[in-house]
């Protein structure tokens, strides 16, 4: 019963370390909609990573628009990141866009597959095919690798509501994970949500392959 309560707390403290150096996870349920986009409810700058799904059924791939929503309460430095897992034979070509909607951004100099509110502008990050190798890193918190993406990190200084759409331009789709914030918080749910989606992201069930 000790060695069983001693592996026990051990693996418990192997997992903790890792949560803090880790995002806290979400899953794409149910799809990010215009009408119903995920909401960031907590700290803004919390770093968390959203498991997330361009759908291309070959018909309205291009109308998938990913929405994300948060309010800022004060001036923040936003960090914002979008990656693709390396999956062998697939997303070697996929190249998922994302942009910052929000006041006091500038007017958009693009064609966007979207509106933006009267009095909003907007900042896109573009990802672009070089031709070359595509850079990856190992992220040890869900055991695999991914593509590198462009990363957003500035300060935000109006106050007020801001929006992230993601979409394909080349309209392939497949899975993606945006990262939004990088202070590494955590409480005793978001300890417990990683308890539970850990197991099925290393075991690639978040993926819609």
């Amino acid at each position: 019963m000790k060695i069983k309560i001693f592996l026990l707390g051990t693996c418990f403290i192997l997992f903790f370390n890792l949560c803090v150096s880790a995002h806290v996870p979400y899953f794409e349920h149910r799809d990010f909609s215009e009408e119903k986009p995920f909401v960031v409810r907590k700290i803004v700058t919390q770093s968390k990573a959203l498991y997330s799904w361009l759908e291309n059924d070959g018909i309205n791939c291009c109308k998938d628009l990913d929405v994300f929503r948060f309010n800022l309460n004060k001036a923040e430095i936003m960090y914002i990141e979008i990656i693709v897992p390396v999956v062998d034979g697939y997303y070697e070509n996929f190249y998922p866009w994302y942009a910052l909607v929000g006041p006091g951004l500038t007017e958009p100099t693009q064609s966007l597959p979207f509106e933006i509110p009267e009095g909003y502008g907007v900042i896109v990050k573009e990802n672009v095919n070089t031709g070359g190798e595509r850079e990856t890193f190992y992220e040890p918190f869900g055991g695999k690798s991914y593509y590198k993406g462009p990363i957003f990190k500035e300060n935000l200084e109006q106050i007020g509501q801001y929006f992230i759409y993601c979409w394909d331009p080349d309209e392939k789709g497949g899975d993606y994970t945006l990262v939004i914030g990088n202070k590494e918080i955590w409480g005793p749910l978001d300890i417990l949500r990683a308890f539970i989606y850990t197991p099925l992201i290393r075991l690639g069930l978040e993926l819609h392959l």
